[in-house]
């Protein structure tokens, strides 16, 4: 028929395969040929802007919570890989990897870089997706979560001295200090936990932890931020400080019950180790 329009073959292959759900997607993902450059911005991406490196190591540099990430493809297949950096808790329940807000393109970009990295000929083997005890979403206690995902750099008693600080290329925050966070609002701290680092123009290694955690979970960790430093925001920042009548007295009492709600937060995460 004249003036008809045929579909392009390959355009409908690209129309359907950005409609797979994303478990589909996931579980179809196949690794991309890479350019020279396709490689050396998935480098920066995994260096300099992303926080995978403050958990990982690569080609004998970042941290050492989770596995080392030169040679994973030779333990797991490309599509694990996917799932894992996609959903990681979907795809190891129970992890404590948290899932990183990024566009789609840097998520296939550096995940087809780390499976072209693969050197041994042995096939990859995935581990099973089943349900772990001790799921992140079921940690409610603010300062158990603490231990759980912040403890390894920041240090169980919030010295930024955690086992994993050493090898970071910037000391984390100590928590402890209360001279150092009693100048940053509630808000700041949870806008920390929530984006991480980078956003607050601090070491880019903070992972952010909003796609994870609920806001009761990250609000929970700023009480327990409060309750290791003993210490609160600035005035300005906190709700009815420096009111007038006896708004600040109000304040004053509510600071009180936070503060014995922190301190049992404290006892309560000393007694457990």
């Amino acid at each position: 028929m004249r003036g008809a329009t045929r579909a392009r073959p390959g355009r409908v292959a690209v129309v359907w395969i950005t409609a797979l759900s994303p478990a589909i997607a996931q579980a179809q993902f196949a690794p991309r040929p890479l350019s020279r450059f396709d490689r050396q911005k998935a480098e920066w991406l995994l260096r300099r802007r992303l926080p995978c490196l403050g958990c990982h190591r690569l080609d004998g540099a970042g941290g050492v919570i989770g596995p080392d990430l030169s040679d994973v493809a030779d333990r797991r297949t490309p599509a694990f890989i996917y799932r894992m950096v996609s959903e990681p808790q979907a795809a190891l329940p129970g992890s404590s990897m948290p899932k990183i807000a990024m566009p789609d393109e840097w998520r296939a970009l550096v995940v087809s870089y780390l499976a072209e990295r693969k050197g041994r000929g042995a096939a990859a083997v995935d581990p099973p997706s089943v349900a772990a005890p001790g799921r992140l979403d079921a940690v409610s206690d603010g300062a158990a979560l603490y231990q759980r995902v912040c403890a390894a750099c920041h240090g169980s008693e919030g010295r930024g001295d955690g086992p994993n600080a050493a090898n970071l290329t910037t000391r984390p925050t100590a928590h402890a200090d209360s001279a150092y966070l009693s100048t940053r609002p509630d808000d700041t701290l949870f806008d920390g936990i929530f984006a991480g680092g980078y956003i607050l123009n601090r070491s880019h290694l903070m992972p952010g932890w909003g796609e994870t955690l609920s806001r009761n979970q990250l609000w929970g960790l700023v009480r327990y931020l409060r309750a290791l430093c003993r210490c609160t925001g600035p005035a300005w920042s906190r709700d009815g400080a420096g009111g007038a009548g006896g708004a600040g007295g109000a304040a004053g009492a509510d600071e009180g019950a936070e503060d014995a709600v922190a301190e049992g937060d404290v006892r309560r995460a000393r007694s457990s180790r």
